[in-house]
């Protein structure tokens, strides 16, 4: 089957997840605000800049996941889908998602953001398949670890193998569609890659590849 590959934050969402989750939870007093933006704002400025160490940031971001019951977190969750995530999923998005149903291609999505932001957010999207950056757990608890291999730019194409090699499937044929150039590694691989509202780097990319450029916006 055909697989129809996208990246989720600035590509089917009009903005970061991962970022905005750290957002939310300043806005509701969870975090020691000034501390946590500050780190925040500097994690992403490496990610736009294509320089992030993931392994840090990620344990950043499970920092707080680590220290809460699922139950917490689960509500605070609900919370920023409703108030961050729900105004951030673009029609477009959804239509695009639509149309490759539609052929019977069998969709992914593909992060570098973690699993317990991003699944609720692919479920709202219909998607089944997410491949995300996985938070250990023990115990039915989050550990502040990463584990196995970060989803995040050659780390896409590892998590992507192994997953092709357990479900028995092909990537000849498939599509991808992302915004970052976190992913021109994962989009050289793709057989129909395409640039969604591409940062600098990869619109440059795009047009020395002659990669169609899209806009969900």
């Amino acid at each position: 089957m055909t697989l129809a590959i996208f990246d989720l934050d600035n590509t089917l969402l009009a903005g970061d997840s991962d970022h905005a989750w750290g957002e939310y939870l300043i806005e509701q007093g969870h975090v020691d605000g000034a501390w946590y933006k500050a780190e925040n704002d500097r994690f992403y400025s490496d990610y736009c800049r294509g320089e992030l160490d993931v392994i840090a940031y990620s344990e950043f971001v499970f920092s707080v996941l680590a220290r809460e019951e699922p139950e917490t977190l689960a509500a605070w969750h609900a919370g920023f889908m409703a108030q961050k995530v729900s105004g951030m999923i673009l029609p477009k998005g959804r239509d695009l998602l639509a149309k490759h149903r539609d052929a019977g291609h069998r969709l992914l999505i593909i992060t570098a953001t973690n699993r317990f932001i991003t699944e609720p957010i692919a479920r709202e999207l219909d998607v089944d398949t997410l491949i995300a950056t996985e938070p250990e757990m023990e115990g039915g608890r989050y550990t502040g670890k990463v584990k196995g291999i970060p989803c995040y730019q050659h780390g896409k194409i590892e998590r992507l193998q192994e997953w092709l090699t357990l479900n028995n499937e092909s990537p000849e044929g498939c599509w991808f569609y992302s915004d970052s150039r976190n992913d021109i590694p994962l989009l050289e691989f793709a057989t129909h890659p395409v640039a969604v509202d591409p940062d600098e780097a990869l619109r440059a990319h795009a047009a020395s590849n002659a990669w169609p450029v899209l806009s969900l916006r």
